[in-house]
C-alpha cells in the first residue's frame, strides 16, 4: 500500500459482524472506512450519495449498476460479498477498469446444508407441523421421503457439488445438469449428467437451483418445466430468485401440482407476491443460507484481502 489514503465503503451488515479480522485487515492497510448507516440493504439513491468519494467498495447485494458507479469516479475496486455479481453492472466495470472480485467457496457450505435443510422442511412438512403441534394439534402429517429418491441439480459449481455431497449420505441418485461437466467429481459421487432440463425435471423428487442470474437463467423455471414435475416433487432455491417465475411456481403450488418448494431468495425480497406467503407447502428464508458465523468470517477476510492485495499492486489482472 503506498501512503495515499483510500478509502472503502462497506455495505454488508454481517461484515465483520463476529469476527472484526475484516475490519482490522482494511484498518492495517491504511484504508478510511465508511459503514452503511441504515442497518439494511441500501438503495439506488443512498448506494450514489456513499459511492461518490469511495475508491473501493465491499458490496452485498445492494445495487452498483451503471448509474451507481458513474456517480462514483474515483471507484476502483469492488469486493463482491459472496459471488452474485448480478447487482453489478459488470459490462461498465469493465469499460471503466474496475476491479471486481468475489468470495468464491466462503460460504458454499453453509449454503449446501441450507439447500438439504429447505429439503428436508418441505418434503416432511415441518413448518406447518411446528405450527400445528404450537397450537397442541398433535395430528400426524404425511410427508415424503428424502431416502433413495432422485435429486436433480441444476448447476455443478462449488455449491452444487456440496448438495451433491451430503445426498450421498440419504443414498440418492443424483442427477445433474450443466454446460460445462466435471467429470472426475461425477465419477467420485455417483452424479449422472443429463443433456436437458426437460428431462432432470421430469426425472427428479428433489430439484436444487444453484446458477448464477443471467438473461438466459431469467426464470428458467416457469411453467412449462414446473408442469414435468412430479405431483410428489419439491423445488429448491438458494442462488437467485430470478430463476424461477413466481406467478407459476405458485399456481404449481396452490393447485398441488408439486409437493412443495423452498426458497431462500426471491426475484424481490421481500416478495412482491404476497400470495405466497400463505402457501402451507413453501418454506421461505430471508436470503440467509450464507448466514452462518463460518461463512460470515470467510467472506469478511476474504474480501478484504482482496481490495489490500489490489490497492498494493494496483493492477487489474
Amino acid at each position: 500500500m503506498t501512503a495515499q489514503t483510500y478509502k472503502v465503503l462497506v455495505t454488508p451488515r454481517s461484515f465483520g459482524k463476529n469476527d472484526p479480522e475484516p475490519y482490522r485487515l482494511l484498518e492495517r492497510a491504511g484504508f478510511e472506512i465508511a459503514r452503511n448507516p441504515h442497518g439494511r440493504i441500501l438503495t439506488r439513491e443512498e448506494m450514489r450519495a456513499a459511492a461518490r468519494d469511495a475508491d473501493a467498495i465491499v458490496v452485498g447485494v445492494d445495487p452498483l449498476d451503471r448509474g451507481v458507479l458513474e456517480a462514483a469516479p474515483k471507484l476502483k475496486a469492488v469486493a463482491k460479498y459472496g459471488v452474485g455479481t448480478d447487482n453489478i453492472d459488470m459490462e461498465y466495470c469493465r469499460e471503466r477498469g474496475i476491479r471486481v472480485t468475489v468470495t468464491t467457496g466462503a460460504n458454499a457450505e453453509a449454503v449446501a446444508d441450507f439447500a438439504l435443510a429447505l429439503m428436508l422442511a418441505a418434503a416432511r412438512r415441518i413448518v406447518p407441523i411446528d405450527a400445528g403441534c404450537r397450537r397442541l394439534e398433535w395430528g400426524k402429517v404425511t410427508g415424503v421421503d428424502l431416502h433413495r429418491r432422485t435429486l436433480g441439480l441444476v448447476g455443478m459449481g462449488q455449491i452444487g457439488k456440496g448438495v451433491a455431497r451430503r445426498a450421498r449420505g440419504f443414498d440418492m441418485r443424483i442427477l445433474a445438469y450443466d454446460l460445462a461437466r466435471d467429470e472426475a467429481f461425477a465419477r467420485e459421487t455417483g452424479v449422472e449428467y443429463v443433456d436437458s432440463l426437460h428431462e432432470l425435471a421430469a426425472a427428479s423428487d428433489f430439484v436444487s437451483l444453484h446458477l448464477p442470474l443471467t438473461p438466459a437463467t431469467h426464470r428458467l423455471f416457469g411453467a412449462e418445466l414446473l408442469a414435468l414435475m412430479k405431483p410428489t416433487a419439491v423445488l429448491v432455491n438458494t442462488a437467485r430468485g430470478g430463476l424461477i417465475d413466481e406467478d407459476a411456481l405458485y399456481d404449481a403450488l396452490k393447485q398441488g401440482k408439486i409437493w412443495g418448494a423452498g426458497l431462500d431468495v426471491f426475484e424481490q425480497e421481500p416478495p412482491a407476491n404476497r400470495a405466497l406467503l400463505e402457501l402451507d407447502n413453501l418454506v421461505i428464508g430471508s436470503h440467509t443460507a450464507a448466514s452462518t458465523f463460518q461463512a460470515i468470517d470467510n467472506m469478511g477476510v476474504m474480501a478484504a484481502r482482496s481490495l489490500v492485495d489490489f490497492f498494493r499492486g494496483g493492477t487489474n489482472e
